[in-house]
C-alpha cells in the first residue's frame, strides 16, 4: 500500500478542502483496477510505441488521447483542430481501439468545419465505418458531402441491432489523409487492411476553394491515441517530452457505498482525468491512484474521497496532484421496506401511499426477500382509501381479507401455486413486478409476477376486489418476516451508459387504459438529455416514438404530427437539470386507441415538482412502452 510519502500531502490538502477533518484515522490504499482496464492500458502503451506502418514525410509528434480507455466517451468527443488551407494536404497517424460491444458506429470520424480564425459552420462528418444503409457520413449544412463519392474495400452490414463483429478489424494504426491540393477534396482513412475514401473533384466547400477547412477527429465509445501530424494544430503539438501533472478530476465515484465495503470493492472502477502541462490530458486507472477517505469508511454519513497522482506524463516521479469527490456510506444501497435480516413482523413497516386513478394501472418492480419460515413471510399489498380505511389486504401466497375481499362473489384469484415448497424457496431474492389496477367500475385487480431464484415465473392474481369509491383508491406495501428492496436498476450506476445502452422491461398498455410506474432518475448532469427516455412501440421493436424528459422526441408518431401537443419544457433549464440527479419521476402512458399520451411528473432534488407532457402521439395496433437511459441510470421505486 502506497501511503507513507503521500500522507502529508493528503493532510495538507484536507485542511484546505472544505475544512475537512485531519487525516488521522483515514484509510489510504492503492486500489487494483479491473484486469481488463489494465490489459487495455498496456495495449495502448504498446500501440503508442509501435514504429511500424507508413512513414510520412513531415510528420511531427503529436501525442495525446481522444476518448477514454474504458470506452465511456460519448458522441462528439473531439481532439485538436487542424486547419487545412486550400491547395494543401494534411496527414496524421493515430492508433484506434474500438469498443468490444461491436457497435458499428463506435470508431472514429472526421468533422469538417469552415475556419475563419475560429471554427465556424460544420459542413458534415465522415466516419470510418462504411454502411450504405446507415449514417456513416452526413451533412450538417447544405449538401457538401456526396455519399456517392465514398469508396473503399469494406462495407459493414450491421443489421437492425447496430452490431457487427467485423468492426474489430478497424483496430490498429490509422493513417489519415485530407488532400486539397487538386482543388477538390480527397480523404483516405486506412489501417493497411481496411480503407475508406472520399473523392470529390469539384470545389469543397462549394462556396469557394480558397476557404480554410478545420478538421477534427472525434470518437464515440472508442479510443484514439494520436501519434503525429504534418500540420501543427491550434494550440500546438504535444510531444513525448515529459509533462508535469497540474490538476485531476475523479470519474465514476459511487454516490453510495455500503457500510462494511473495502476500499478495493468501493473504488475499483474509479478513474481520474489528469491534466498535464500544455493541455495534455490522460485517463488514469484506479491501480495508479492513491486513495484516502476522510474521515473514514467505518461509519454512516457523507464522506470525502481524496486521490493523489504523483507521476509525469511519461510516468516519472512528480509532485502529486489531488482530486476529491463526495460519497455517502449507507447501511442499504436501495430504498427498502422492512429490516434486511427479515426480522420485521407483520405490519411492522410500510411503503408510502400511492394513488391509482380510475382506468389506471400502477406497475412496481422490486426484489423480495423472505425468512423462508412460512408462505406468508413475503410481500403484502394493502388497498386503501386516502385515510387508510382498507378495501383489502392481499398476500403473495393466494390469501387475503378485508371489506372488498371477504364474501365477495365476484372475486377471482389465480388459485395459488402447484408446489408451495418450491415457490417459498424461490421467493428469497425473487424479482417481482406488481400491477395494481383501478378498473373505474368499483373493482380493482392486483397481479404479482414473481421471477423466482429457481428460474421459474410464478403468478398470483386477485381480480374483482370491491372498492366503493374509484376516485379514492390507493395502495402500499408491507412485509411479514420479510423485506423488499427497490433495486431494479437500468444503466450503470456511474451514469456511463450511453444512449440506448440499457433498457427496462416492456410494459403493455391496453386500449383505454393508463399504465404508470415510478423511478428514481440519476443523471451525469452534462446535458438536458442525460436523463430517462420513454420508448413507445407496437410490439417491443417497431417504434411509434421516443420522448425525453426535456421536451424533445422523434419517431413516426411524433415527427410531422399536427395533433401533437407538448408541455413546452421548463422555465429554467439549468435549475431543472441540476435537480434531476436523484429525482423521483412518475411516468404515465395512456392508450387512446389511435393516439397515446405520455405524462412525466418529476420531483427534483430541490423539492420542486416539474412536468413534461406529450399528448397525441400517433399509434396503431398494440401499445407498449419501456424506459431507456443516456448518460444516466434509473431505479424502479
Amino acid at each position: 500500500m502506497k501511503y507513507n510519502k503521500l500522507a502529508t500531502v493528503f493532510c495538507s490538502a484536507a485542511l484546505g478542502l472544505m475544512a475537512l477533518t485531519s487525516c488521522e484515522g483515514g484509510d489510504l490504499y492503492s486500489v487494483g483496477a479491473p484486469s481488463w482496464i489494465s490489459a487495455k492500458a498496456d495495449s495502448i502503451a504498446n500501440a503508442k510505441s509501435e514504429d511500424s506502418g507508413e512513414v510520412i514525410e513531415g510528420l511531427q509528434e503529436d501525442v495525446y488521447d481522444i476518448g477514454k480507455a474504458d470506452y465511456s466517451a460519448g458522441f462528439f468527443t473531439l481532439g485538436k483542430t487542424y486547419v487545412v488551407p486550400a491547395g494543401e494536404k494534411w496527414q496524421a497517424q493515430f492508433n484506434l481501439l474500438v469498443n468490444p460491444d461491436n457497435k458499428y458506429y463506435k470508431n472514429f470520424y472526421i468533422v469538417l468545419n469552415n475556419y475563419t480564425g475560429e471554427v465556424g459552420d460544420e459542413y458534415g462528418v465522415i466516419r470510418f465505418d462504411n454502411d450504405p444503409t446507415k449514417n456513416s457520413e452526413w451533412n450538417t449544412v447544405g449538401e457538401e458531402i456526396d455519399r456517392s463519392l465514398v469508396g473503399g474495400n469494406f462495407t459493414n452490414s450491421s443489421g437492425d441491432d447496430d452490431t457487427d463483429g467485423s468492426v474489430q478489424q478497424m483496430n490498429g494504426k490509422i493513417t489519415l489523409t485530407v488532400d486539397r491540393s487538386n482543388g477538390g477534396l480527397y480523404i483516405e482513412m486506412t489501417n493497411g487492411t481496411l480503407t475508406k475514401t472520399y473523392t470529390q473533384t469539384t470545389s469543397f466547400p462549394s462556396t469557394g476553394s480558397d476557404t480554410d477547412l478545420a478538421c477534427r477527429i472525434g470518437v464515440e465509445g472508442s479510443l484514439v491515441s494520436f501519434l503525429g501530424s504534418t500540420i501543427e494544430p491550434i494550440g500546438g503539438f504535444t510531444s513525448r517530452e515529459d509533462k508535469k501533472p497540474l490538476s485531476m478530476v475523479l470519474n465514476g465515484v459511487p454516490k453510495k457505498v455500503l457500510l462494511g465495503s473495502t476500499m478495493e470493492e468501493a473504488f475499483a472502477n474509479v478513474t481520474a482525468t489528469v491534466e498535464f502541462e500544455q493541455g495534455v490530458t490522460k485517463d488514469i486507472p484506479a491501480s495508479e491512484l492513491n486513495f484516502q477517505t476522510i474521515p473514514d469508511m467505518f461509519s454512516l454519513g457523507k464522506k470525502t474521497l481524496m486521490a493523489a497522482y504523483a507521476k509525469t506524463f511519461k510516468g516519472e516521479a512528480a509532485d502529486p496532484v489531488i482530486g476529491a469527490a463526495e460519497f455517502t456510506v449507507v447501511d442499504k444501497l436501495y430504498t427498502s421496506v422492512g429490516a434486511t435480516d427479515n426480522s420485521t413482523a407483520f405490519w411492522g413497516d410500510h411503503s408510502q401511499l400511492v394513488k391509482v386513478a380510475a382506468g389506471e394501472t400502477f406497475v412496481t418492480r422490486f426484489t423480495n426477500y423472505t425468512s423462508g419460515q412460512n408462505n406468508w413471510n413475503n410481500f403484502v399489498i394493502v388497498l386503501t382509501k386516502s385515510n387508510n380505511d382498507e378495501y383489502a389486504v392481499v398476500r403473495a401466497d393466494n390469501y387475503g381479507w378485508g371489506a372488498g375481499y371477504d364474501n365477495n362473489p365476484n372475486l377471482v384469484t389465480s388459485g395459488g401455486q402447484a408446489d408451495w415448497g418450491a415457490w417459498l424457496a424461490a421467493m428469497d431474492g425473487a424479482k417481482v413486478t406488481t400491477a395494481v389496477t383501478n378498473n373505474g367500475d368499483g373493482t380493482a385487480d392486483v397481479q404479482a409476477v414473481m421471477e423466482g431464484t429457481d428460474g421459474v415465473t410464478y403468478v398470483q392474481e386477485y381480480k374483482g376486489i370491491a372498492i366503493d369509491d374509484p376516485d379514492d383508491f390507493y395502495f402500499h406495501f408491507t412485509v411479514d418476516g420479510s423485506h423488499i428492496e427497490f433495486d431494479d436498476v437500468v444503466g450503470a450506476e456511474d451514469n456511463s451508459t450511453a444512449f440506448w445502452g440499457a433498457h427496462s422491461v416492456d410494459f403493455a398498455v391496453p386500449e383505454g387504459r393508463t399504465v404508470t410506474t415510478r423511478i428514481k432518475n440519476f443523471s451525469s448532469l452534462q446535458n438536458n438529455w442525460n436523463n430517462t427516455c420513454v420508448v413507445l412501440t407496437s410490439d417491443g421493436t417497431a417504434e411509434y416514438a421516443v420522448v425525453r424528459a426535456d421536451n424533445y422526441g422523434w419517431g413516426t408518431g411524433y415527427e410531422g404530427n399536427p395533433n401533437l401537443v407538448t408541455s413546452g419544457g421548463q422555465s429554467d433549464w439549468g435549475a431543472w437539470l441540476a435537480a434531476m440527479d436523484d429525482a423521483y419521476m412518475t411516468i404515465s402512458v395512456t392508450n387512446h386507441g389511435t393516439s397515446a399520451d405520455v405524462k412525466m411528473i418529476m420531483v427534483g432534488n430541490d423539492g420542486v415538482t416539474y412536468y413534461q407532457d406529450y399528448f397525441g402521439i400517433a399509434i396503431s395496433n398494440d401499445l407498449y412502452f419501456r424506459l431507456t437511459v443516456d448518460g444516466s441510470h434509473l431505479i424502479f421505486e
